[in-house]
């Protein structure tokens, strides 16, 4: 199956990411991807952190959700919506107000396969950027596949590439593909992005697809882009280094049975 990661770089306002996404999908499609992957926050990376929860809908409906359903129909494909902010109950009623980071995917047909909350929420404090997703974000509890046609599909989102026992989780049984949709601060990015996804690729012994964001945005904020397709052996397929657009390349079955057969890693588990 042919599969395609976008790169966007998302502004505060979510009807001309819509537009963006929408061209982005549309000739990633055209290209002869089957699936594709949208960024983390591809709908709105806002001036504030507080901006997504203006933006946030119940689960299963509203306008982001709709879009992503009637693009994946549009197309014939399956999509990975890379995350939307979706309600989430307060835990106690003076509690202020949060919201899940969702990662939903959606068939040729257009229904809801599955979705994901991301479950660890990203903080970091170098002295000149600071960060706390805890203040706006509900982290999620479960790591979720869905079947995406003939590939199992392993969700993640973000931060949660620092935490291999994630996608160990996922591999029981095995997944063909993990995608992993993010918005990488620069910073970070150019330290650890590429390393660990090819780390997580090589000790699962399958693909991984990256769609990033991946530029200056008109927040300030600098993402490190760099989308990635890798494959078992942790090679990189393509990569964007940065701007929007996508990166493309085929899952090939004969491929994981190769790397799965001559070094048979994930057979040799014991914890």
């Amino acid at each position: 199956m042919k599969i395609a990661a976008v790169q966007m770089v998302s502004s505060p306002e979510w009807a001309h990411n819509r537009d963006t996404a929408a061209r982005l999908v549309a000739q990633a499609a055209a290209a002869g991807a089957h699936l594709v992957a949208l960024p983390e926050y591809f709908c709105l990376l806002g001036r504030r952190d507080t901006d997504k929860l203006a933006l946030a809908e119940d689960a299963g409906h509203g306008p982001i959700q709709q879009f992503l359903a009637d693009t994946a129909r549009e197309h014939g494909i399956w999509l990975v919506g890379g995350t939307l902010p979706v309600k989430a109950a307060a835990a106690a009623p003076q509690d202020p107000p949060r919201v899940l980071n969702r990662c939903a995917v959606y068939g040729p047909d257009g229904t809801e396969a599955g979705h994901y909350d991301k479950v660890h929420l990203f903080a970091f404090d170098n002295g000149r950027e600071s960060y706390d997703e805890g203040r706006t974000l509900c982290a999620g509890g479960e790591p979720v596949a869905v079947q995406a046609g003939a590939l199992r599909v392993g969700l993640s989102v973000c931060y949660d590439l620092r935490f291999p026992e994630l996608y160990r989780a996922l591999m029981r049984p095995p997944c063909d593909l993990l995608v992993v949709p993010s918005a990488f601060t620069h910073t970070t990015g150019q330290a650890h992005w590429e390393v660990l996804l090819r780390a997580r690729a090589i000790e699962n012994q399958c693909y991984v697809l990256a769609p990033a964001q991946g530029g200056t945005h008109e927040n300030g904020r600098r993402t490190w882009g760099h989308s990635l397709l890798i494959d078992p052996w942790g090679v990189v397929v393509d990569v964007l280094p940065e701007g929007e657009g996508f990166v493309i390349g085929e899952v090939e079955a004969q491929r994981l049975a190769q790397v799965r057969l001559q070094l048979p890693a994930l057979a040799h588990r014991r914890l």
